[in-house]
């Protein structure tokens, strides 16, 4: 990594965290490095105002749902929800939305087994697809992870069998909540349609 600190007046410091006399370093060279400096500069002040305006934006989003709750003298627990909030003359749309990041317990091993002796114990012809079904569920990524919507899906598929519910039931008591995740997204209507499209805060976006 770069030291940029105790650099001599009239050097510069290349990768390999060598003094280099400027003197000696090329005019396309300096005037690069000045760009990119800048720009980072300016990137980085622009990411300190995008994380103001999102914190004062949340802030005044549960200030708003709190005043909204004081006309019906309701007292609303915590300031999470998702929340859509429309501009008077219905152009433009703001919403907070969460999203919780989900994980498994050891309790998910114990579904697979079960399914696993429900498909042994079914007849070959009708376990194939389901089988493949749940391979392709409990299938890991290159971290290890299980694939958290397709192990749900299998909750919507209704079998009745006793064990199969049973590991239903395990895997939905394996869910654990990781954390969570606020989202703030602004939208503008398209004309005078009903679609609307969103205000890009991405500059790969832009």
């Amino acid at each position: 990594m770069n030291q940029q600190i105790n650099i001599p007046a009239g050097y510069m410091v290349d990768p390999q965290g060598r003094l280099v006399p400027v003197e000696t370093v090329e005019p396309i060279d300096l005037e690069r490095n000045d760009l990119v400096i800048e720009l980072v500069l300016k990137a980085r002040e622009l990411r300190q105002a995008m994380l103001k305006f999102k914190v004062e934006s949340m802030a005044d989003i549960a200030a708003l749902v709190e005043l909204s709750a004081e006309q019906y003298d309701i007292k609303l627990g915590g300031k999470k929800g998702n929340i859509s909030l429309l501009s008077y003359d219905g152009k433009y749309k703001v919403q907070r939305s969460n999203s919780d990041h989900l994980v498994f317990d050891e309790r998910l091993q114990v579904a697979k087994e079960l399914i696993d002796q429900c498909i042994h114990r079914w007849a070959e012809g009708s376990g194939t697809e389901i089988r493949a079904l749940v391979e392709h569920a409990f299938e890991v990524d290159r971290e290890g992870k299980v694939n958290t919507a397709r192990i749900l899906t299998l909750r919507k598929i209704k079998i009745d069998d006793e064990q199969w519910i049973k590991a239903m039931e395990a895997i939905a008591d394996s869910i654990q909540v990781a954390g969570s995740k606020t989202y703030l997204r602004l939208y503008e209507r398209v004309g005078n349609t009903d679609q609307f499209e969103p205000i890009s805060l991405d500059l790969a976006k832009l």
